[in-house]
């Protein structure tokens, strides 16, 4: 998955247990499992901005972005990129 989730990192650093996140934040430990596990498919901008405000973080504290590793064949011909020094379409 593209995006990396890091809220255990602040959890930690914060000395906080996942259940007082939880309940701090209003969501069941159920469903902050699946976003810190990086299964959310989404997630609300209220329940980030009640994470941060929690956590006393920014967004991108919690999540980033990580490139995926994509084989040439994945990407249509249209949209590769040459690099510099290589031969072939």
């Amino acid at each position: 998955m593209p995006i990396a989730v890091d809220i255990d990192v602040m959890l930690a650093k914060r000395k906080m247990s996942v259940g007082e996140l939880a309940d701090r934040v209003g969501i069941t430990p159920a469903n902050l499992a699946v976003l810190k596990n990086g299964r959310a498919k989404a997630v609300r901008f209220a329940t980030l901005a009640a994470l941060c405000e929690v956590l006393q973080c920014q967004p991108g504290d919690l999540l980033r972005w990580e490139a995926e590793d994509l084989r040439a064949d994945d990407v249509p011909q249209g949209e590769r990129v040459k690099t510099p020094g290589t031969t072939g379409p």
